[in-house]
């Protein structure tokens, strides 16, 4: 089984203990050339249509590969907690959104942080803004989440009446500053086909964009419209009448992006190794050290079965995907079923390591704490520090 690897083989490699297979618990492996030029890829996009690209790092939420962005030019970013915003200012970021509805308990952290870099929040209430109000001291961004059609977060773009209260109530504050109209068109990650990804990021634009029409003659401003999910910016030719995009699933994609056509399985950026540890020729399944808290439990459906994963033969220096034959079917805290095809199952060994490609990869990303790369870098996150 050429470029597949065993215990047996370890011995050849032992002498260089940064060698990826010397792996001996799940760990998130990330292939660096693919996740640049998937960087690469979007950054162009972004500045053919002189857009801001202000990408979501809590995708990889690490410092190390943070500097990749930055050398193709990214200078604004998105993060998803406080924490992460000030681990981020720590290395050097200095223009970061908190894309989570503020939190009002952290708002003594918020201030400090406001202090110190150009710091953007989203509020969707006018007693978060009352409250801001009153204890900051330094100037922040602010921006209005608006629900265009996921319906997690964020004021539904029809409550025009309200959405243009919240905004009266920020321009009057000495500390904040109205920035714009928020929103994160998720509902793209639960269609079956590119077509709809791409008419469902279309009308979410059409619907903040007609928000943003009505407060601008309401309120006599400038307001700027941002959004940010991987399926519509990575797909959409033209990304139409916003000012920035936030994507952050793009640089490493996952099993689920590739179910829904917005990558190629070779644009995967990331695999989890998990070693082998035992065999069921009885039902073509292999038992892996690889549960539930390292892969986490989001799951996508093939054929109306839950897959956890796909998995992938991994060697030294690549990962090869061998269809959706080869999946994880079940996951308990550290256990995982990986049902795999007649071919796979006759390579692999206990012993191995094999590659399971995550359903989700911000996740798994989470959930390990680090990543390592073909060469023995690694990539810690504001998590492992």
């Amino acid at each position: 089984h050429a470029g597949y690897y065993t215990f047996a083989d370890r011995k050849a490699v032992l002498k260089d203990d940064q060698k990826l297979m010397n792996i001996s618990v799940p760990t998130a492996v990330i292939d660096r050339e693919k996740a640049r030029e998937n960087i690469r890829a979007m950054a162009a996009k972004a500045a053919r249509q002189q857009i801001r690209f202000r990408p979501h790092f809590k995708t990889h939420q690490s410092a190390a590969i943070g500097d990749w962005f930055k050398n193709e030019g990214v200078r604004e970013i998105t993060v998803s907690s406080v924490r992460m915003a000030a681990y981020f200012a720590d290395h050097g970021w200095d223009d970061i959104l908190i894309a989570f509805p503020v939190n009002l308990r952290e708002a003594e952290e918020i201030n400090r942080l406001a202090g110190l870099v150009n710091l953007s929040i989203l509020v969707e209430s006018e007693e978060a803004v009352n409250e801001l109000d009153k204890r900051l001291q330094s100037e922040v961004s602010v921006w209005v989440k608006v629900d265009t059609g996921m319906g997690r977060a964020g004021i539904l773009w029809e409550m025009e009446e309200e959405v243009e209260a919240i905004c009266r109530k920020i321009l009057a504050s000495p500390t904040l500053k109205l920035t714009g109209l928020l929103t994160h068109a998720g509902q793209t990650y639960h269609v079956s086909t590119t077509q709809e990804i791409l008419g469902l990021y279309a009308e979410s634009n059409r619907y903040i964009n007609e928000l943003k029409n009505f407060l601008v003659l309401k309120l006599g401003v400038k307001l700027q419209v941002s959004v940010g999910d991987t399926p519509g910016c990575w797909l959409s030719e033209d990304l139409g009448a916003v000012d920035e995009i936030r994507p952050g699933n793009f640089l490493l994609f996952d099993a689920m992006m590739m179910d829904l056509g917005v990558c190629h399985p070779n644009q995967v950026a990331i695999a989890v190794a998990c070693p082998v540890v035992a065999k069921h020729p009885w039902r073509n399944e292999v038992i892996i050290y690889g549960g539930a808290i390292h892969l986490s439990k989001e799951y996508l459906l093939h054929e109306d079965q839950p897959v956890y994963g796909y998995a992938v033969e991994i060697g030294n220096e690549d990962w090869e995907f061998q269809g959706r034959k080869n999946y994880v079917i079940s996951l308990s805290q550290e256990h995982g079923i990986v049902h795999l095809s007649d071919e796979l199952f006759g390579r692999v060994k206990v012993g191995d390591l094999i590659g399971i490609m995550p359903a989700h990869s911000c996740l798994a990303v989470d959930t390990l704490g680090h990543m390592l790369d073909f060469d023995g870098n690694r990539y810690e996150t504001f998590r492992t520090r």
